[in-house]
């Protein structure tokens, strides 16, 4: 359903330092940089970070992203990657029941406070 998914932040710099490190475990590297943003994707870009716009004045607002991980050493990956960054733990790898019996994630904020997470949802 979706082509690709764009968030802003406040520091592009920092955002991708962020999102090179958390994205390769999971296969996906940059792929474009155009007019000030960065696409990421395993072959073309399908998720974006950019520039708040400058005229608004407004703020990043907080999202919620869930990546797609191979298996679930990519999402251990995924969360040491974004703890040796000093990301905020929000949840360390562990099997979801909730959502169903193999829904393997962890989640982590980035630098704007995005609540990001990596996510296998195959059997061991």
């Amino acid at each position: 359903m979706l082509n690709h998914v764009e968030i802003q932040t406040t520091d592009v710099r920092a955002s991708a330092a962020f999102y090179d490190a958390v994205l390769a475990p999971l296969g996906a590297g940059r792929r474009i940089e155009h007019q000030g943003r960065i696409g990421y994707g395993e072959e073309r870009p399908e998720f974006w970070i950019g520039p708040v716009p400058e005229p608004t004045g407004s703020r990043a607002r907080e999202s919620h992203l869930a990546f797609t991980a191979p298996d679930r050493p990519a999402v251990d990956a995924f969360h040491h990657a974004a703890a040796a960054l000093g990301a905020e733990i929000l949840h360390a790898p562990k099997v979801w029941p909730r959502y169903h019996d193999t829904y393997y994630a962890a989640f982590v904020r980035d630098p704007d406070g995005n609540n990001i997470e990596a996510v296998c949802e195959r059997p061991e």
